[in-house]
């Protein structure tokens, strides 16, 4: 496979400008190498969604969602490795873990979409053998409403609509990784 290209730009260049809330882990770094814990078990990780907290979002915040999008993958639309919406307003932080498939470090009600892995919760990194780096865009979202009417098998672009469409504010921090 030729997987010789130009890497796109930021996918949230493109989007309508929003606020930045203040978004620090203790697991990733922008620009550095993403830790073998968070890549995908087939890349000989472990598979474990990262640490993540947020603080200064807009009052009128009603709930948060988490997503995580390479936008590098050899594909014409990226690839979603987690998105988790309808988080509460009262959550400020998700802890390493918290993005397993069974949801148990998220509160009750969060939604977790299917990734283009076909499956739910994270999926970790894992780029093909020898192309250059990826980056990772793990974003939180502040959203105006409580809930996001959609289910787990709405597809990510239909949830990346509805996070535009009530967005209040947004950070990412977007860390590396080669295979």
């Amino acid at each position: 496979m030729n997987l010789d290209r130009t890497p796109p730009p930021n996918p949230y260049d493109h989007l309508p400008a929003l606020p930045e809330l203040s978004l620090t882990s203790s697991d990733i770094v922008a620009g550095a190498p993403i830790d073998m814990v968070h890549v995908h078990d087939s890349a000989g990780g472990q598979n474990l969604s990262p640490q993540l907290a947020w603080t200064d979002f807009p009052t009128g915040t009603a709930s948060f969602a988490v997503t995580c999008f390479d936008p590098d993958a050899p594909t014409a639309s990226g690839w979603w490795h987690w998105l988790a919406f309808n988080i509460p307003a009262s959550t400020t932080e998700l802890g390493r873990g918290a993005g397993d498939a069974s949801g148990s470090g998220l509160e009750p009600g969060v939604v977790q979409g299917r990734t283009d892995f076909g499956s739910y919760g994270y999926q970790g990194s894992a780029p093909p053998p020898g192309d250059y780096p990826h980056r990772y865009f793990f974003a939180v979202h502040a959203l105006d409403v409580p809930t996001l009417d959609l289910g787990p098998d709405t597809p990510a672009a239909v949830v990346g609509f509805h996070l535009v469409a009530h967005g209040l504010a947004r950070a990412t921090i977007a860390p590396t990784f080669r295979h």
